[in-house]
């Protein structure tokens, strides 16, 4: 199998296998707990949150949440700096969001929460200065992404949390960097943000792990009740293995990442360079310099992104389509229709992701099979 949808789950690095080994096993123990066991798991946990802080930019390690993954992350971060101090504050964040910033931002609004979503351009790209003109004095939060999942497109986050705090001051950024973080600098100096949002399993750590850095000073509303662990921001028994596994996938990532960019950005360019030779009327759905170097979402028309999926996974090119799956029924992907595609252009996109375990030669490779799978199809 030629895996290329790494934008969808990575393969768990070998040094992250290595580092989770020992809390699977002997050092099994609860970090909440007193005695020798749980000491062990807690000294690990915290010894994470440091070096995870680090990585970030962060200027405390207890600036760093430990979550159940992005989805979490981002539910916390929207949800919690909307409600914090019992208020219902505004959000303010774009058409192009996971559905964890976009379906908390409507739980919000059920709550009495205002809300604005921020459309984009046809190349994906949100303005700064429309989002700062969406603030006003009830905003709490401003939510926009590093970078989209699905198309790749990066964000101006910086300029948008300049552009924010000119409008007001008191009003928190948070950034979804679930997808960025593997090629992407992605620190509380590069963003700009007040709360980040991480998966462990985009850059080759475990499922169901993820972490919210959160500024020192700003409050949040926990969304799940209990023990008041992470300092009552986010309670439940911690997965100390997911944690160590997270932290040492953060920190092979950020090692390889220059090494990862040149690799990965050789692949796609060779992927795309075939492409838009040999397919007539292939579309790239954003410029290359607006978009991250693993991701190549394009349109081919007059062809069924499905069938063409199926036939590509029969063939043993794993990748995955313009519009997502939900309940069993095919709906038209949301960023795709805020770029302004018809639902019959979205039905023919297709995304296809590099990831770490890809090398230059899969960008030909997958470029014969795609090309090859076409001429059968037609």
């Amino acid at each position: 199998m030629l895996y290329l949808d790494h934008a969808a789950t990575t393969t768990v690095r070998p040094e992250v296998r290595e580092a989770m080994a020992p809390f699977l096993g002997e050092s099994f123990g609860n970090p909440s707990g007193i005695h020798a066991v749980s000491r062990r798991a807690k000294n690990a946990m915290e010894e994470a949150r440091e070096r995870a802080a680090e990585l970030l930019g962060a200027a405390r390690p207890l600036e760093i949440v430990f979550t159940g993954g992005g989805t979490e992350a981002d539910n916390l971060a929207v949800a919690g700096a909307a409600l914090a101090r019992g208020r219902s504050g505004g959000v303010v964040t774009t058409a192009i969001e996971h559905e964890a910033v976009l379906e908390t931002t409507h739980f919000l609004q059920r709550l009495g929460c205002r809300a604005v979503v921020v459309g984009v351009d046809g190349s994906c790209l949100v303005s700064p200065g429309e989002v700062a003109s969406a603030v006003d004095g009830d905003t709490a939060v401003v939510s926009v992404m590093a970078a989209n999942n699905e198309t790749g497109a990066i964000q101006p986050v910086a300029e948008v949390a300049a552009a924010v705090r000119a409008a007001n001051p008191d009003v928190v950024v948070h950034t979804d960097a679930v997808q960025a973080f593997i090629s992407r600098d992605v620190t509380v100096g590069s963003t700009g943000a007040d709360l980040i949002a991480l998966a462990a399993h985009k850059f080759g750590g475990p499922k169901g792990v993820g972490l919210l850095y959160v500024r020192d000073g700003v409050e949040l509303e926990p969304v799940i009740h209990g023990g008041g662990q992470e300092l009552g921001r986010r309670s439940g028994t911690h997965n100390v293995a997911g944690i160590v596994g997270m932290v040492a996938a953060m920190e092979a990532t950020v090692a390889d990442r220059e090494a990862f960019t040149k690799r990965i950005g050789e692949a796609r360019g060779r992927f795309e360079e075939r492409l838009l030779r040999d397919v007539p009327g292939l579309v790239v759905s954003v410029p290359a310099d607006h978009r991250l170097v693993q991701h190549s979402h394009v349109r081919i028309p007059g062809v069924s992104s499905e069938t063409l999926l199926i036939r590509l996974d029969q063939e043993g090119v794993a990748a995955a389509a313009g519009s997502a799956c939900q309940s069993g029924a095919i709906e038209m992907s949301h960023v795709l229709a805020a770029m302004g595609m018809t639902e019959h252009e979205a039905r023919e996109c297709l995304r296809f992701t590099f990831g770490w375990t890809n090398d230059q030669e899969d960008g030909d490779i997958a470029a014969e099979q795609v090309i090859a799978t076409l001429g059968k199809l037609r």
